[in-house]
């Protein structure tokens, strides 16, 4: 069966789709090389929704540091390979717990009871960490005030989903758009769609976003309580996070969610992402996370299954002549 990597972007403004697209390919092809894998086409298409949100997207052209068009950190060749501090998992989990006490997440958690007036601390936070994110749980388009942005963040990716409904897929979903891809495979129940899901830079462990997923899942808010895992993912979930991705704070889902019945659930993957330009690191920026090792081998043995096979039965019926 013929196989595709779907892509679903993530927070903020971003460039035009084609060009995004292009990057998030490039990205993955690069980190097959630099990386030591053997350099191999694949099928890829990208969910595209910041025009949902902006007028206009960023453009690498623009100069001015001002303008809401300007990128800030883009996609060029080398630039997974900024250099990081090498500190130990330990060392870098103690300062991921101390960044959420000062910010206050901890009083997030849900431990027991349910905190009095845990929804408006929910909704306060995300307001006022994620203006995306806000919009998507309370809002409408901010460019189209006539279009429901959960809905139609969700129609985005669906449609995708469909179009290559006679495909093997893979799901790579970094940031905000692991919350809309586990919503919308949650939507679609027990019938198969995705046949292996990888968040990156995910906020989905935050007790924020859990506390919202399990209301919306109609379970009881406790300790206990975990959301499922959706029942359209049929092979496998792999969640990579860098300790040092703000978004990514909470970065083990294994914990957070419980497994499908077909015994899916999420495996995590602690990496290092090195993108930088300019001098300036960014740990939670898509490309360095398509360019790490633990990316480069997951998705490449998803294609390289489908060269594979293809190489033997195009053998056998004598298409190809060995």
């Amino acid at each position: 069966m013929k196989r595709i990597i779907i892509g679903i972007h993530g927070l903020k403004n971003k460039p035009p789709e084609e060009m995004l697209s292009k990057w998030w390919k490039e990205a993955i092809q690069e980190g097959f090389e630099k990386n030591v894998f053997k350099p191999r086409d694949f099928r890829f298409d990208l969910v595209y929704w910041a025009d949902l949100n902006y007028e206009s997207p960023q453009d690498p052209d623009e100069r001015d540091e001002n303008d809401p068009r300007y990128l800030t950190f883009p996609y060029q060749p080398g630039s997974g390979e900024g250099p990081r501090e090498r500190i130990s998992v330990r060392e870098r989990l103690k300062k991921t717990m101390s960044r959420m006490i000062e910010s206050g997440l901890e009083l997030l958690f849900i431990k027991g009871d349910i905190i009095a007036g845990i929804d408006r601390i929910a909704d306060i936070a995300i307001k006022r960490m994620f203006a995306d994110l806000d919009t998507y749980y309370s809002g409408k388009s901010r460019i189209n005030p006539d279009v429901d942005a959960k809905e139609e963040f969700k129609k985005r990716l669906l449609e995708k989903l469909r179009k290559y409904r006679k495909y093997k897929i893979m799901l790579v979903a970094h940031s905000m758009g692991s919350i809309i891809a586990y919503d919308t495979l949650m939507d679609l129940g027990n019938r198969k769609i995705v046949d292996h899901l990888v968040t990156i830079g995910s906020p989905l462990g935050l007790p924020v976003i859990i506390k919202k997923i399990l209301k919306d899942q109609g379970r009881e808010i406790n300790s206990k309580s975990r959301p499922a895992t959706p029942e359209s993912i049929r092979e496998g979930w792999d969640n990579l996070s860098d300790l040092d991705d703000k978004i990514a704070l909470v970065y083990s889902l294994e914990k957070e969610f419980a497994p499908s019945m077909h015994g899916v659930k999420p495996v995590d993957y602690i990496v290092q992402n090195n993108y930088h330009y300019k001098g300036k690191n960014n740990p939670h920026k898509v490309y360095g996370y398509l360019m790490c090792p633990e990316f480069s081998e997951i998705a490449y043995r998803f294609i390289s299954e489908e060269s594979f096979w293809r190489r033997i039965i195009n053998r056998i019926s004598g298409i190809v002549k060995p």
